[in-house]
């Protein structure tokens, strides 16, 4: 295969790679480019590959996907093999067999890769809205703001963040495995929901601080060159955080993915008012406090759409 070929090929199996362990939606996978090197080979070999990088992958055999996520891949990627090869490939049918004896859940896995080649693994629910909450499934905004924390990382390095509306926890684990912060403060007000979150962060490799609402001690001042930043979590509401409770945890920054509105909070303001609602988008914040973010002056708003991760 030519050294063209051979990256065109390695692309087309991270897409599909990151796209599956993440459990995005089906119709966002490069199917058409699959199909066009499938024609172009009389061999098995791109699709042996695919299975390895997703239903085969080390993070999907510890912590799956939803089972009629796997069952629908597994059955999209046989009609692609069947519409090139009259020749069935055994290792197909074999995945999807044991896929179809597999038991349904009502919790599933996801699992982010990040440019370290670390991974952020999360435990959360199939339903969008479960015991009265959006919390238990991980959202498109934290999913953009992650992204924007990776690409900043200067704006979290050595400082205590806290994160109000965590959820499942996406965004905050970005951080901390990347970001070097020096304490990061999760934050929700639904009791499952918090649970959830202390579940994913250990899943994730991280030890937690007792608990806070308002600690007597702010987290993580006392060791600030430490190679793990201090982790805890809090239960706080963001639509009724005051400035008080946020001045006990004395954060250098405070950010929130996906809120519907945010008051002004003392030193954390952003230069333009929250809430801002346009159209089907919403805004992540980034609330810096005194000092500025680098190269990004006093604040950071990012539009992005609603919904779900996987969609």
């Amino acid at each position: 295969m030519a050294p063209e070929e051979t990256a065109d090929a390695a692309r087309l199996l991270w897409s599909f790679e990151r796209r599956f362990l993440a459990a995005r939606a089906l119709r966002s996978f490069p199917w058409q480019s699959l199909e066009e090197k499938l024609r172009d080979s009389s061999g098995s070999e791109l699709l042996l590959d695919i299975l390895q990088k997703t239903v085969h992958h080390p993070l999907c055999m510890r912590h799956p996907p939803p089972v009629k996520y796997a069952r629908s891949f597994l059955s999209e990627l046989i009609r692609k093999h069947e519409a090139v090869h009259t020749e069935p490939l055994d290792e197909l049918y074999e995945a999807l067999a044991k896929v179809l004896t597999a038991e349904e859940s009502t919790r599933c896995h996801r699992s982010y890769l990040l440019p370290s080649g670390d991974a952020v693994t999360l435990a959360e629910s199939l339903a969008i809205i479960s015991h009265g909450t959006t919390g238990l499934v991980t959202w498109n905004a934290a999913l953009y703001l992650a992204e924007w924390a990776l690409e900043h990382p200067a704006a979290f390095a050595h400082r205590t963040v806290l994160e109000l509306g965590s959820g499942a926890g996406l965004t905050g684990l970005a951080i901390c495995k990347t970001c070097r912060p020096r304490a990061f403060v999760f934050s929700d007000c639904h009791s499952l929901v918090l649970e959830q979150l202390r579940g994913n962060i250990l899943l994730n490799g991280f030890s937690l601080e007792p608990s806070v609402s308002t600690p007597s001690e702010p987290p993580g001042h006392d060791t600030p060159q430490a190679e793990s930043p201090r982790v805890t979590v809090a239960r706080l509401d963001w639509d009724v955080v005051t400035v008080p409770q946020l001045a006990a945890l004395q954060p250098d920054i405070v950010i929130a993915a996906g809120i519907a509105q945010l008051r002004p909070l003392g030193p954390w303001v952003l230069e333009e008012p929250l809430p801002v609602t346009r159209g089907s988008h919403r805004r992540c914040a980034v609330l810096p406090g005194n000092s500025p973010l680098p190269g990004r002056g006093t604040a950071e708003a990012l539009c992005v759409p609603e919904g779900p991760a996987g969609s």
